[in-house]
């Protein structure tokens, strides 16, 4: 079949898929295929027999002639369009190249334009030059002929003109207040005949103008009215300076006369009934001052509205105003405050201080949010009267420039100079601080001052006698004649008998430390550091917070816990040693503990971050605390010495009462009727004392090393006290009892370490309890059989029976002959004392801790903050 015949067979259905505009936008290749076989498929479907294909080959034949029939169109159609577009375009070229050329043309004649006008233009910049230079001279000129024309005239005394300008209005009197500052400069300069009498009715005319000015802005401000004055501000202003008018504005205020007429202060009792008490806390506010300050804060509100408009620079004038407010106002107020506070005590003066500088950094603050805009002076003569009007007014500035902020600033400093400059006010603070750790500790120092007195001298007791001599009379009521004498003889040696009795009596409470009063000492030191950060320069509170911790540290440190620490040593040193020691020092020592910790975390949290901008102070601070610290604690660990030697010295007496023949009884029912002998009953009730006080007033470390230190000093008092009484079979029985109660009351202790020594003395006691047959071998087992044996026959040669089978022993045991010389007992019983040094050095490597020897580490106190 032909190409033709084929595409004339074509199904109609068919030619849709196969136009031009299938192919166009978005196009499936998978969907094409199917919408050209989707009929052919239906019909093969529906045909029962065998697949013919032929259909479909005849279709896609079709089709595909089709396509390359359209392909051939397009082409066609494609290389018409390119032709058409390559002609468009070089007529596009043609074109942009005309417009180019053209534009080229006028930018050359823009470019030549420009440059005629440049040389017009500076040619006119510099004929306008010229014409201004020609018209400054011409108004020089022009204000020169008529400067010397007023001058003549007022040479002559004509002041009609002036009058008459004077009289036009604003404009005139303007002109008038210009011309008159003019000629009063000229005036200055002129040196001719008649120039002094001129010069004198200038003068006279320019204060007439000014008081004129002056009265006329003094009505319009009782008035109200604002233009009229601002017109005599800016005319005064450009007459000389306007410092006159500010003057007047200020000094007529009414705030300023309102306050010289109710000068008298409000008398805040609730403030002036509280402040002086050390422990209630600061005042933050006075009754006067506050209603102060809200009256400055009300008034400067208003008259920062009234300055901004009247004032052509208000800046100047607000800063004026305030510094009168606080030159005047504030100051007197601040004055009458510190005197009263002054007169009662330095604690009242230096809150009352702090409580205004508080209240005046608020005020500060609040003023801040007024700052008015600067008008620079438009004249030189403008700003040297500026200058002038702001030093007349105590202000630091060098101009008028000046911020009010920096005014405000300036001017509160000031304020508190001179009670704040130099060491005046940390001497003071100090001083306080002094006066009040004085008053608190008065009755402590009393008590502590007559116990360190000790017991009444012989001096003491003649004045006492004498005392009683003179205060003796007659039936009669007259003095005898020893009294007279005695009386005579007090005189001559200038003895009060009365000076005693009008002080407070003292009690035993006031000479107890209290944490209470530590922590009141605390607070006061606190409050004292936080104002003197709050009242002095930021660079010197490291300085100033060393000297205050020196005033802490002589208070709390010498005067409190000193005191407290040497009374009782001299107590314990001065006791009696034939009654039992008292162990009241070891609350002391406690009490100490307490108050040396609470001290130093005081120092670590509140003193030590005020020191880190100086390193050298804070280096300063670490060594004088170390020193202040390790002096307590070596006072300390006197006094706990001096207490452990009392009791030692205590038991060894009650063991020097044991009776010759406590363990060698002769009534066998006798002693089988007590447990245990006096001297144990009596040592172990002082043991049980100790060591109750011990944890009642001790703990940790130092609790171990005191009990440690007891047990080993009464270990070796009873080595020395068993190897001086005989022992009997019986006796030895009692002895083991006594024993028992000694290890018993150790133990409950609980230093495992004084446990080995204990239960060494026990196996040392029963060597009176063993037969004569084993004690060879008892001896050489436990802790015994460490010990040499030559170091245990002092104490086997107690036994009552050692004479019958003593000399069998020694030869058996190798023993020397005994030494009847007391040194060669103390001798073996010195090597003995070493022999159980060592016993314990080797039962430490089976987990048992040393037993120190004494108090060789010293008494801990709390960690300090620094290194030594």
């Amino acid at each position: 079949m032909s190409r033709a015949s084929k595409l004339s067979s074509l199904d109609p259905s068919l030619e849709e898929h196969l136009r031009l505009s299938t192919f166009t936008g978005k196009f499936n290749v998978t969907d094409f295929v199917g919408s050209i076989s989707e009929k052919l498929i239906t019909q093969s479907r529906t045909d029962n027999g065998p697949f013919d294909p032929k259909p479909f080959i005849e279709t896609f034949e079709a089709a595909v002639d089709r396509l390359i029939s359209v392909r051939k169109e397009v082409q066609a159609k494609t290389e018409q369009m390119e032709k058409s577009v390559r002609v468009s375009e070089r007529e596009y070229s043609k074109k942009m190249a005309d417009l180019s050329r053209g534009f080229e043309t006028v930018a050359g004649s823009f470019s030549n334009m420009e440059s005629r006008m440049n040389t017009v233009s500076s040619t006119a910049v510099r004929i306008g030059e010229q014409l201004e230079t020609v018209h400054l001279e011409r108004q020089r000129a022009q204000a020169a002929y008529d400067i010397i024309d007023f001058y003549n005239q007022l040479s002559k005394g004509d002041t009609a003109r002036l009058d008459t300008m004077r009289k036009e209005g604003r404009a005139g009197r303007r002109q008038v207040a210009v011309i008159l500052r003019r000629l009063n400069t000229v005036a200055r300069e002129v040196d001719l005949p008649n120039a002094d009498k001129t010069r004198e009715t200038i003068e006279k005319y320019c204060e007439k103008f000014e008081k004129e000015m002056l009265n006329l802005f003094d009505r319009c401000y009782r008035k109200g009215d604002p233009k009229m004055m601002n017109h005599c501000a800016q005319t005064l202003l450009e007459f000389n300076g306007g410092a006159s008018c500010v003057q007047v504005y200020v000094n007529q205020h009414d705030f300023f006369i309102n306050n010289v007429r109710t000068n008298k202060p409000v008398d805040d009792r609730v403030l002036w009934d509280l402040v002086p008490d050390p422990n209630a806390s600061p005042p933050r506010t006075e009754q006067g001052l506050a209603e102060l300050f809200v009256e400055i804060r009300s008034t400067v509100e208003t008259e920062a509205q009234i300055v901004k408009a009247v004032f052509p620079n208000p800046s100047v004038v607000m800063q004026v105003f305030l510094q009168r407010v606080f030159a005047q106002s504030i100051q007197q107020h601040m004055e009458q405050l510190l005197h009263r506070g002054s007169s009662i005590s330095d604690l009242v003066y230096l809150r009352v201080l702090q409580l205004v500088h508080v209240q005046t950094s608020v005020l500060v603050d609040d003023l801040k949010t007024y700052e008015l805009p600067h008008v620079s002076p438009r004249t030189p003569y403008e700003a040297t009267e500026f200058r002038k009007l702001l030093v007349t007014s105590n202000t630091t500035s060098t101009g008028t420039s000046a911020a009010l902020s920096t005014m405000l600033e300036t001017a509160m400093e000031e304020l508190f100079v001179p009670y704040t400059e130099g060491q005046r006010y940390l001497e003071r603070e100090s001083r306080s601080l002094s006066a009040l750790y004085s008053g608190l500790l008065t009755q402590f120092t009393r008590y502590h001052e007559r116990t360190q007195k000790g017991k009444s001298s012989m001096f003491d007791r003649m004045k006492n006698q004498l005392s009683a001599a003179a205060a003796t009379t007659t039936m009669s009521g007259g003095s005898t004649t020893s009294a007279q004498a005695a009386a005579a003889l007090m005189r001559f040696g200038g003895i009060n008998a009365n000076q005693d009795k009008t002080e407070e009596p003292i009690r035993e409470e006031d000479g107890l430390l209290s944490v209470d009063i530590a922590e009141k000492m605390l607070r006061w030191h606190a409050e004292a550091v936080g104002r003197c950060i709050e009242l002095s320069p930021a660079n010197d509170n490291a300085k100033n917070t060393f000297s205050l911790l020196r005033v802490l540290a002589e208070a709390i440190d010498n005067a409190y816990m000193g005191a407290a620490l040497e009374t009782a040593q001299l107590r314990v040193e001065g006791a009696d040693t034939k009654i039992e020691p008292s162990l009241q020092s070891l609350s002391v020592i406690r009490s100490v503990d307490l108050i040396c910790h609470l001290w130093q975390q005081y120092v670590n949290t509140a003193l030590l971050p005020l020191a880190n901008s100086s390193v050298t102070t804070r280096r300063e601070m670490a060594v004088f605390n170390n020193q202040t610290v390790s002096r307590l604690e070596g006072a300390t660990n006197h006094l706990l010495q001096r207490v452990t030697d009392s009791i030692v010295a205590w038991l060894s007496a009650l063991l020097a009462k044991q009776k010759r023949n406590d363990f060698n009884p002769r009534d066998d029912d006798l002693s089988f009727a007590r447990v245990n002998t006096e001297p144990c009953l009596a040592c172990c009730e002082v043991l049980e004392k100790v060591r109750d006080a011990a944890n009642q007033d001790l703990s940790g470390k130092n609790l171990e090393v005191f009990l440690t230190e007891i047990g080993v000093a009464f270990h070796s008092a009873l080595l020395e006290h068993l190897r001086k009484f005989p022992v009997s079979a019986t006796g030895g029985l009692m002895l083991a009892k006594d024993i028992k109660s000694y290890q018993d009351i150790i133990r409950t202790f609980g230093i495992p370490a004084l446990h080995e020594r204990y239960e060494f003395i026990r196996q040392l006691g029963n060597i009176f309890l063993v037969r004569p047959d084993i004690l060879k071998s008892y001896i050489t087992e436990g802790y015994l059989g460490r010990i040499d044996a030559s170091l245990l026959k002092p104490y086997l040669m107690m036994r009552i029976d050692w004479s019958q089978f003593g000399k069998l022993f020694n030869d058996s045991q190798g023993l020397p002959e005994v030494e009847t010389e007391g040194r060669g007992l103390k001798d073996r019983f010195g090597r003995l004392s070493l022999m159980m040094k060592d016993l314990e050095g080797l039962r430490s490597s089976d987990g048992i801790p040393l037993v120190p020897g004494g108090f060789a580490g010293g008494l801990v106190m709390p960690s300090r903050p620094f290194g030594n």
